[in-house]
């Protein structure tokens, strides 16, 4: 099936999110959808599949236009989407989860569930799954639950499938097996819309591809395009994607943890007898697949943690049982994964932000008073040395874009007396021009010798600026590599195989 979007344009009070965009997605085609996070991407989408009404446009099917009034109607037209958060019920079976919302009965109202698990098995013998129909879906591993998510549009007689965002929670043997998914549903005639921003996933498996930037579209690539060049039309100007660092020279000293246990409130263990190092002048990454205990690690490690078990020693200071405050009046940075929740007052300005926990600090304060002109300076000089674009430090910080936001948390960190910096999603929902200089302030950071742990789940970030690698799955350290280990041996060890060569 043939899909057109023409000059669809939708609207948030003064925001445009889509500025008169075309798109033509062929039968057998998978047009990639690339762009940094707040481009549109996903706004459009849910145009198509009608969570959203488009204020200008139209959309055809086979050159018949198209008006749905929500997703039934994009569904019933041949339309499915796959979700980057999936849409299932854990407690049900995948046969439950697929029939959902279009049930077969029997006689008397009965649910056939016999017929749909047919029409599973029917479905996963066609593309080479290996799914149980009567499984639960809570206990599926994540790859596996995004199969009963295609099952379930395919089900639904989909021409037209859109992908949004679908690696990111899965490892990279997942990852390449959803990219062979892809190329059996495109041979066998299904259009795919596959909605990401990173640059290796798209040319890797993208027949087309169309680059959104600010709402509009921007410009078409081949797959033969460089990563370079797709940068460049991403963000507007030339970037440098490798990150250039020396090898690390380690001191001593530096963080030691050991035996750390995080129990959440009801008693449930999120992290489970983990140790390890990290030396002044290094930086130990932490990688995994989203939920397997890296955020209470890191909450763990700036006292936000309920109940923590175990030892978190800075150069000889123990630091479990300290408040927050006091922890980072040890000289720890910390860099948080939701920069809106926790990292930065929205209200606030530029300048406030950069002092949030310090506004006591003499060289701001005296007698209980804010210094405005100390402020303002202190303010400016970070606004220059980070970039942040913004009208000037009183400007608020919940207008400034999510690169410049994640800008403002970074200065605020880097400019500590820093012992320690722990940074987690270092560059999510930034663009690639905020990547390229978040990742040089990481380096800069380590090689004046401060030990560094960076949390994220991207794995090309984690390979580019570790030096160790520590994996986690399901709560423990299932092993610490060396930062150039293979992305195959790391999607082994995220999915919970120990690697044999640990190193120390």
């Amino acid at each position: 099936m043939k899909l057109e979007l023409r000059g669809i344009t939708k609207r948030f009070g003064s925001l445009v999110a889509n500025d008169h965009i075309d798109l033509v997605v062929e039968p057998g085609e998978i047009h990639a959808l690339l762009g940094e996070n707040g481009a549109g991407k996903s706004t459009l989408m849910n145009v198509l599949y009608g969570l959203y009404r488009a204020d200008e446009g139209e959309i055809l099917l086979d050159d018949v236009p198209q008006h749905f009034r929500g997703p039934g109607d994009a569904m019933a037209a041949g339309i499915g989407m796959v979700h980057q958060h999936f849409m299932l019920i854990p407690v049900f079976t995948v046969a439950e989860n697929v029939m959902l919302g279009h049930e077969d009965t029997k006689a008397l109202g009965r649910l056939d569930l016999n017929a749909a698990r047919r029409h599973v098995r029917e479905i996963a013998q066609r593309f080479g799954f290996e799914i149980d129909p009567d499984a639960l879906v809570g206990d599926l591993p994540v790859g596996v639950q995004q199969r009963v998510e295609i099952i379930k549009a395919l089900s639904r007689d989909a021409k037209v499938l859109v992908f949004d965002e679908p690696t990111a929670v899965l490892t990279p043997q997942e990852t390449d097996e959803l990219m062979a998914i892809m190329r059996q549903l495109r041979d066998a005639g299904t259009s795919i819309v596959f909605i990401t921003h990173k640059l290796r996933e798209v040319r890797e498996v993208a027949d087309r591809i169309t680059v959104i930037r600010l709402g509009k579209v921007v410009g078409e690539a081949s797959p033969t395009a460089t990563n370079a060049e797709l940068a460049s039309l991403m963000v507007g100007r030339a970037v440098e994607l490798t990150v250039h660092k020396d090898a690390a020279r380690p001191g001593e000293g530096g963080l030691q943890v050991r035996e750390l246990r995080v129990l959440t409130g009801t008693g449930a263990i999120v992290v489970d007898g983990v140790s390890f190092d990290v030396r002044p002048g290094e930086i130990l990454a932490v990688a995994g697949v989203q939920g397997n205990g890296q955020t209470e690690l890191v909450e763990a490690i700036v006292g936000l943690a309920p109940r923590v078990e175990g030892s978190i020693s800075l150069d000889g200071t123990e630091l479990v049982g300290k408040s927050v405050h006091a922890i980072l009046g040890e000289g720890v940075g910390f860099v948080p994964e939701d920069r809106k929740i926790d990292g930065l007052v929205g209200g606030f300005s530029v300048a406030e932000n950069l002092i949030l926990d310090r506004s006591s600090d003499p060289a701001f304060a005296r007698a209980g008073t804010l210094r405005r002109s100390a402020l303002d300076s202190f303010a400016r000089d970070r606004i220059t040395e980070y970039d942040i674009r913004t009208q000037g430090p009183q400007t608020a910080a919940g207008t400034l874009s999510g690169g410049n936001q994640q800008k403002v948390v970074i200065a605020r960190e880097m400019s500590r007396d820093l012992r320690l910096l722990v940074v987690a999603q270092p560059t999510r929902g930034v663009d690639v021009g905020s990547i390229e200089f978040i990742h040089k302030r990481i380096i800069e950071t380590r090689d004046a010798g401060i030990p560094i742990i960076v949390v994220s789940t991207e794995l090309d970030e984690v390979t580019a600026l570790a030096d160790r690698i520590a994996v986690m799955y399901r709560g423990t350290v299932v092993g610490i590599v060396p930062g150039d280990t293979p992305r195959d041996t790391l999607g082994l060890m995220m999915a919970g195989e120990t690697e044999p060569e640990v190193a120390a």
